[in-house]
């Protein structure tokens, strides 16, 4: 077993450098190489790396393609923009390096086969930094319907619906990746924060997997308006005819036979939420409303149900592995998921065990975002996903145990 690592990073803007200077504070992880296409990331980087961990002697690079040849490296981790995700991905797993990559959907499925197809050929494991499949709430419902609280699973639903149009209209301004896509592209751009949690609740790749997908996305007015409003009639992002739809409803069908709603809503003014929603057959939980029914707890009322509220329940329905990150003292941002999604990747590494988000969950999740645009441009109409385990989904074995594992929760790994 390891008990430090040597980590790369490729790709240093807003969220690149935030995770750099987390792995930072971690004392088993050493950042020795960064690399971006713009020097001035990469020198802040640098800079972040003499302030934070002045033992360390960090290098610069401007082409991914060098830094992942680094022999003394021992994973490399992918924080640049959606499109060069995949590419960088796969160049650091031919070169031998465990990769971890940061969210976003894939531009189409070669790519996705790519990944999975280096991964076999070398080994090297290729792991979502998917860091709300370590939420609180959410690692609390893998413990509740590990136990059956919510019976069998039937229906589930989740959204990407947050405020960004800020965020969207100064992208070439903070050269931000949203700004292009949502004006050349059309489906659900981010899938993965509603997905993952989901994905991992339903076992998909291991005794279940996605079958078919249908998108639909409303008429584009958010951006415009915005623009308007904000910057005057006669801006030229006013007269851009943004491609991206403003709600995008995706259905996907499991072989199992559930069904998943996501909805992307980023360019209309509302409050943040990932509207999470888990339903089987003898319960439900509702993230809009904080509450949750099990059947045979909650009593009738007349046409409704004695709802329970779930924040207040949390203490009894918490995942072991949080009730440990709250007693060591939560770290890192997003409220603690980012530091617990980035120990999962590294003590994999660590350990010589395959990471609990795979190669085939990243493929997985990925794909979602090019076949709803090819759903989008037919008219709506059914895609096939794509099964990237080639069959082996309905016999795999167990993810390894582990203290971060997603599919089981192994209680005896958290005793005393």
């Amino acid at each position: 077993m390891k008990e430090k690592l040597k980590v790369g990073y490729v790709g240093l803007g807003g969220r690149g450098h935030g995770q750099m200077s987390l792995s930072l504070d971690m004392k088993d992880i050493e950042v020795v190489a960064v690399c971006d296409v713009y020097p001035d990331r990469v020198q802040r980087a640098l800079n972040t790396i003499a302030k934070k961990r002045p033992e360390i002697v960090a290098k610069g690079y401007a082409d991914y393609r060098e830094l992942v040849k680094d022999p003394e490296l021992d994973c490399v981790v992918v924080t640049s923009s959606w499109q060069t995700h995949a590419r960088i991905a796969e160049a650091a797993m031919r070169a031998g390096k465990p990769t971890a990559i940061e969210v976003g959907g894939a531009s189409s499925l070669e790519e996705c086969w790519r990944l999975v197809r280096a991964y076999e050929e070398t080994g090297s494991p290729c792991m979502m930094l998917e860091n709300c499949c370590y939420g609180e709430t959410e690692m609390a419902l893998y413990d509740m319907v590990d136990k059956g609280q919510f019976g069998e699973l039937v229906h589930m639903q989740g959204a990407y619906a947050h405020d960004l149009r800020d965020e969207i209209t100064h992208g070439l301004i903070n050269r931000h990746y949203r700004f292009r896509n949502f004006q050349h592209r059309n489906g659900e751009l981010y899938p993965t924060h509603a997905l993952g949690p989901l994905a991992k609740m339903l076992r998909i790749n291991r005794g279940n997997r996605f079958l078919t997908l249908v998108s639909m996305a409303s008429k584009s007015r958010g951006l415009n308006t915005y623009i308007k409003d904000k910057f005057g009639e006669d801006h030229e992002y006013a007269k851009i005819n943004w491609c991206e739809g403003d709600i995008v409803t995706t259905l996907i069908k499991c072989a199992n036979g559930e069904t998943i709603t996501l909805q992307h809503d980023d360019s209309l003014p509302r409050a943040y939420s990932r509207e999470l929603r888990v339903q089987g057959d003898r319960g439900i939980y509702e993230e809009d409303g904080d509450r949750y029914i099990i059947d045979g707890k909650s009593e009738i009322k007349g046409w409704d149900y004695e709802w329970f509220k779930f924040s207040e329940d949390l203490p009894q329905n918490d995942h072991p592995l949080w009730k440990w990150f709250k007693e060591k003292g939560v770290e890192g941002g997003h409220g603690g998921m980012d530091y617990l999604v980035q120990r999962a990747f590294y003590e994999s590494i660590m350990k010589g065990v395959e990471p609990p988000i795979d190669v085939y969950d990243t493929a997985a999740w990925m794909c979602i975002t090019c076949l709803s645009e090819q759903s989008v441009s037919m008219g709506s109409m059914p895609v096939p996903i794509p099964d990237f385990t080639n069959g082996l989904w309905m016999q795999r074995e167990e993810e390894p145990k582990t203290k971060y594992s997603l599919n089981k929760v192994h209680y005896d790994l958290f005793e005393d």
